[in-house]
C-alpha cells in the first residue's frame, strides 16, 4: 500500500507540475525578450520546472518500481531522461542568448522566443503523453 501511495503522489507532482509550468510560462512568451531581465527570468523559470520535474520522475521511477509496476516505472525513467537532457540543451542556450540579448542582436532576441516556445512545447507533448499513458496503462 505505501508504495502505491507513493507512486501515486509522484505523478500527481508530476501532472501538477508540468501542468503548473506550461500555463505559468504561456504568458511569459507575451514578454518582448528584448532585456536580459526577461532572459534570466524565463531561464530559471525552466530551470525550476527542470529540477522539480526530475524529482518527480525519480520518486516515481522509484516508487513504480517498488511496487512492481515496471511500465510505469519505465515511463517516469523516460520523463526524467528527457528532462535531464532538455535541461543540459536548453538552460545554457537561453543564458547564451540572453547574453546576445544584451547587446540587442535582434537575430537573438527571435531565437530566444523559439526555444522558449519549444520548451514549452516539449512540456505540453509530455503532459499528453503523460495523461494518454496513465489513461491506457492499467494498474
Amino acid at each position: 500500500m505505501t508504495s502505491s501511495f507513493f507512486a501515486l503522489a509522484f505523478t500527481v507532482v508530476l501532472l501538477v507540475t508540468t501542468a503548473y509550468f506550461i500555463m505559468g510560462g504561456l504568458p511569459l512568451l507575451v514578454l518582448q525578450h528584448d532585456t536580459p531581465v526577461d532572459g534570466r527570468f524565463i531561464s530559471r523559470f525552466f530551470e525550476v520546472y527542470y529540477k522539480a520535474a526530475l524529482i518527480a520522475a525519480v520518486g516515481g521511477c522509484v516508487s513504480y518500481a517498488w511496487w512492481g509496476r515496471l511500465a510505469f516505472a519505465g515511463g517516469a525513467a523516460v520523463i526524467g531522461m528527457v528532462v535531464v537532457a532538455l535541461r543540459r540543451v536548453l538552460i545554457p542556450t537561453m543564458d547564451r542568448l540572453g547574453a546576445r540579448i544584451q547587446d540587442s542582436d535582434p537575430a537573438a532576441i527571435q531565437a530566444f522566443r523559439k526555444v522558449h516556445s519549444a520548451a514549452l512545447l516539449v512540456n505540453l507533448v509530455q503532459l499528453v503523453l503523460l495523461v494518454w499513458g496513465l489513461t491506457r496503462l492499467t494498474l
